[in-house]
């Protein structure tokens, strides 16, 4: 559990310790960004990061801004949860509209931010999962689709079998992509019929 890092982005030195502490007795481990810039930092440093607690109001920057950015880059990948003192309903809109995926209003509960918290590592792991099962259902699809395209052709009379049904080859490429065949030899071929009739 302690592989799981919080990313804490709060100017508020004395929110960031509350919040830290929050993480940290949780068994999480929290790290701090005081501005948008430090969090961009952090993030880029170690992308395996999944929760951010985002503050609205940062010194260089707006959080609702960032969210939309972070967001953008990351998409389900990354939960953010806006962490904020504006609990007004269209405050909550707009946070929510920016690609937030939970909103929280200060002062905060420690058991609601820990709820929160379990609740959005539940919802990566399981974007996680489906993303690596949408990845297996379309390696498998390929697998069928070159299967697919290996055509049953007769050794000897070099039929194709289409559909249960044997056809020449001529037959084959009309019906399926709608190619017709013009019949003509070889210079190979030609030599060794010639070569069979004999001198004539």
């Amino acid at each position: 559990m302690m592989n799981d890092r919080v990313l804490c982005v709060e100017d508020d030195p004395a929110t960031q310790v509350i919040l830290g502490g929050i993480i940290e007795d949780a068994g999480w481990r929290s790290e701090p960004a005081l501005s948008a810039a430090a969090a961009r930092a952090v993030l880029a440093a170690s992308p395996e990061i999944q929760i951010v607690l985002l503050d609205w109001m940062l010194p260089d920057g707006s959080g609702v801004d960032l969210c939309r950015e972070l967001k953008a880059a990351a998409g389900a990948a990354l939960y953010v949860i806006l962490v904020t003192v504006r609990g007004a309903p269209e405050d909550i809109e707009t946070g929510l509209d920016a690609g937030a995926d939970d909103y929280l209003v200060k002062p905060v509960s420690p058991v609601e931010v820990r709820a929160r918290i379990r609740s959005g590592l539940r919802a990566v792991d399981a974007q996680r999962q489906l993303a690596e099962r949408v990845a297996q259902l379309e390696a498998a699809m390929k697998r069928v689709s070159s299967l697919e395209s290996l055509l049953p052709l007769c050794m000897y009379c070099r039929r194709i079998n289409s559909s249960e049904t044997w056809q020449s080859v001529e037959d084959y490429l009309w019906d399926h992509v709608d190619v017709r065949v013009s019949h003509g030899c070889c210079p190979d071929c030609l030599s060794k019929l010639t070569r069979q009739l004999g001198p004539g």
